[in-house]
């Protein structure tokens, strides 16, 4: 075995590279280790190209074995199955930075996988698999155009660390993952406590620096153990058959792409391709086929030159213009909280609902299990671009989406303990024409604020786009881009954040990178924008609803002692299950003593509260109750002040004359009024009847029977 490693010290934590020893019959295999995490990735092309496809055909999928971490998966099968949130979005992770590095026109299938395959209680895998795909593919014969690799990037204290622990990333204000080149970053994604833009630029120079030096470890090692590469050719249609194709079809594919209507213009652009493909002879396909091919390639170039040669976007809008905007909150009668938001044709039908402790999200990965008190699922039917398809479970894109608009939001959630509740928010794109994430983000803090959930702060978004000519080094950035400008532009770019600063980004480009420069100017323009999609925000709903939707469950919390928390469960649950089913409530019992009661009805909650104070009340010392006599002895007598609580009323201070014998002043089952006039360390209780009988006694007690 030829056995190859690089090491490379990114902050206060090594990666190494290694490859020659795992799955040797791949095209590419590495294992990145970081501590003790280790990922093993994999690149693999097919021995021919598909034909007759239009795309190219990569898949990346990432995986965590939960051996990895010592532990067995729950469920029936024990085995792992259907990829959880996690794995879905590290293998878009993966996917993204390495797409835009293939040669044009490959159709070769090729598949990265990445597998998690041992993991320690610090490191996160996901740059690890970023940085191993880079690495395999880079070994391997299949002609990537440069290296890339990941490193995730936080801000604790103010200073910027590379490559944080988990116990770090707790304490951050920024988790940013950022995959790059040697060159420029090519992928951005992050979630962040309103963080303010040149922090967030110094972040993104932060994390190229330890890139470039991954990346030269990378290179080193392919120099030393590299396939040769497979040498693609692509037939381009020829030269004067493009020019002659363009100089027919460039003005009346102009006029057609200027029509603002989405779907007039998807017609006009129809009938325009029509018309060139019918003006070539029916026995010449071939050129009826290269026709199409040109025909398309020329819709990115009139999209690229209306915004750089003749300064202005197809539909009529300024670089730093946004589409009207419309919001509706309020406007389904039984949810909890709702908003349509409408910005140009892109349009989202929001909703929040309110559930209890119970309804939160149970999630396992390698390293444990949490629970998700906060969910934002996004939604794509057909219909939303006028088309037909499958309408079934969420795919890779709709929970991409999601999670991304789950992250602007979260930072701005009360905090659990003033707002107990679990909150999911569905965000249904009803028409979408570009950014329906960001709509989904603006959307839910409305939808949110109408269910009357207190907010920090309400939360938008907006994508950002560049047109970029390489050649030349003119570029432009787009604010608020439609499908046409994301679709035939240079880069996505998404950002979220409050007026004091951002909680999301994600970032995806075509082009090789993009400099510093561009990345502070789609910043200070995406700020203004996200300042004016506030200002429209607030005009529709400037606070939360003061009280929760009589439809959402009401929570009441109340604290209670933690030695008493036994007393409200009570032998194997019975007490509790036994409030549940007098009431009709449900209750949350947690370590710390808190107790969320929920219930629809106001009633029922309170007369549960009663019952759970009564349980667990603590005898104050001089207060007066009226007890039950439970015991008699020679001594004196046990008399119950609260459910399951006795004191001792010893038989010198039953009455104010000497006692011979207890029974002759009392008898078992007897209310009588006592005070509390001694607890000891241990608890116990002294009581007195003798002392009220010479003084006042107001506000005696009676005990619930």
């Amino acid at each position: 075995m030829n056995i190859q490693k690089r090491e490379v010290q990114i902050g206060r934590h090594s990666v190494s590279i290694e490859t020659g020893k795992l799955a040797k019959q791949a095209d590419g295999a590495v294992v990145v280790r970081s501590g003790d995490t280790m990922v093993l990735v994999t690149a693999c092309k097919s021995a021919n190209p598909r034909e007759g496809i239009d795309f190219m055909p990569l898949t990346c999928d990432y995986k965590e074995y939960t051996y990895a971490s010592g532990r067995i998966p729950g469920g029936f099968f024990k085995r792992e199955g259907k990829p959880p949130e996690k794995e879905v979005l590290t293998s878009r992770l993966i996917d993204r930075p390495i797409r835009p590095l293939f040669p044009n026109g490959w159709r070769f299938e090729t598949q990265v996988i990445a597998l998690t395959i041992s993991a320690d209680t610090e490191h996160d895998s996901d740059v690890l698999a970023i940085t191993g795909a880079g690495a395999a593919l880079a070994i391997s014969n299949i002609p990537t155009q440069k290296t890339v690799a990941g490193v995730r990037v936080g801000l604790v204290n103010g200073e910027f660390i590379i490559n944080p622990t988990y116990a770090e990333r707790k304490q951050s204000k920024l988790d940013l993952i950022v995959a790059g080149t040697a060159d420029a970053i090519v992928m951005v994604e992050a979630g962040a406590q309103e963080v303010d833009e040149e922090d967030v630029v110094k972040a993104f120079e932060a994390a190229h620096a330890a890139i470039k030096q991954i990346v030269a470890a990378i290179d080193d090692l392919a120099k030393a153990v590299g396939k040769p590469k497979y040498a693609h050719t692509y037939k381009a249609v020829d030269a004067a058959f493009e020019k002659s194709v363009e100089e027919k079809a460039y003005e009346p594919l102009a006029q057609a792409m200027r029509i603002k209507d989405k779907l007039e213009n998807y017609g006009a652009v129809d009938a325009a391709m029509a018309a060139l493909v019918a003006s070539y002879p029916d026995d010449a396909p071939e050129q009826k086929s290269d026709a199409k091919k040109v025909f398309k390639n020329l819709k990115e170039k009139i999209t690229r030159d209306e915004i750089l040669e003749r300064g202005q976007r197809l539909d009529g809008r300024k670089f730093d213009e946004i589409r009207d905007i419309w919001i509706e909150t309020t406007v389904l009668p039984r949810v909890h909280g709702s908003c349509v938001f409408t910005r140009g044709e892109t349009q989202a039908l929001v909703t929040t609902t309110l559930g209890t402790a119970d309804d939160q999200q149970k999630v396992e990965t390698v390293e444990g299990e949490t629970y998700r008190r906060f969910m934002l699922h996004y939604n794509f039917p057909p219909f939303s671009v006028g088309e037909t398809g499958r309408f079934t479970g969420p795919g890779r894109r709709e929970i991409g989406h999601g999670a991304l608009a789950e992250r602007a939001i979260f930072p701005m959630l009360p905090p659990e303990d003033s707002f107990p509740y679990t909150m999911r928010v569905v965000s249904d794109i009803l028409e979408s024409n570009g950014s329906s994430s960001m709509a989904s983000v603006c959307g839910g803090s409305l939808a949110l604020m109408d269910a009357g959930v207190p907010l920090k702060a309400p939360v938008a978004g907006v994508a950002m786009g560049l047109v970029m000519n390489e050649a030349t080094g003119k570029w432009a950035v787009l604010s608020d881009i439609a499908g046409a400008e994301d679709h035939y532009g240079d880069m996505d770019f998404k950002v979220a954040g409050t007026r004091t600063g951002i909680t999301a980004l994600q970032m995806d480009i075509k082009v090789a990178g993009i400099t510093m420069e561009i990345m502070r100017q789609a910043l200070a323009q995406a700020k203004v924008g996200r300042m004016h999609i506030l200002d429209k925000m607030l005009e529709a709903s400037n606070t939360h609803r003061s009280d929760v939707s009589r439809y959402a469950p009401r929570i009441v919390t109340i604290k209670i002692p933690v030695d008493k928390i036994r007393d409200v469960i009570g032998p194997g649950g019975k007490m509790i299950r036994s409030i549940i089913e007098r009431t009709g409530v449900k209750i949350d019992v947690e370590d710390n003593g808190t107790v969320n009661v929920a219930s629809s009805d106001e009633a029922s909650a309170q007369k549960a509260i009663g019952i759970i104070q009564e349980l667990t009340a603590t005898p104050e010392l001089n207060k007066v109750y009226m007890g039950k006599v439970q015991r008699i002895t020679d001594f004196g007598a046990f008399v119950e002040i609260m459910p399951g609580l006795d004191g001792l009323l010893h038989v010198s201070e039953i009455a104010n004359h000497r006692v011979k014998d207890v029974r002759d002043e009392m008898k078992e089952g007897e209310q009588v009024m006592v005070k509390v006039i001694n607890i000891d360390p241990s608890g116990k209780i002294r009581l007195s009847r003798k002392a009220l009988l010479t003084e006042a006694t107001p506000g005696a007690e009676t005990p619930p029977q």
